[in-house]
């Protein structure tokens, strides 16, 4: 798989894992208990963070684990875009400047 795949498939793995997360919140404002609404977003938060583990070790198969590790911050940027969209979370600029610090990180660490 050639590096370009590589990258793309990371950042597929890191949107999985802030699904992941989005999933867990969503079962985490429920009840817990065996009931559908909390299973179904816990099995979902789950499953996806399973998937994203996954594709982590197929990303680390190809790419170096220091630029990897680093890269899943950019886990960070799909959570911030995720709870600003979907939970409906206020963005203040404290949080843009974070985010905006963890893009230009990443990307001096791939070039």
């Amino acid at each position: 798989m050639g590096t370009i795949k590589s990258l793309l498939l990371l950042i597929f793995m890191t949107f999985l894992g802030a699904l992941g997360g989005y999933y867990l919140k969503k079962a985490a404002s429920q009840r817990i208990g065996l009931h559908v609404p909390f299973l179904a977003f816990f099995a979902a938060g789950v499953l996806l963070y399973g998937v994203s583990a996954i594709l982590n070790i197929i990303v680390l198969q190809q790419l170096p684990y220091t630029v990897v590790f680093p890269l899943t911050s950019i886990t960070y940027v799909w959570t911030f875009l995720l709870s600003s969209i979907l939970l409906k979370e206020t963005i203040t600029r404290k949080k843009i400047a974070g985010v905006l610090f963890i893009i230009i990180g990443s990307i001096f660490l791939v070039l």
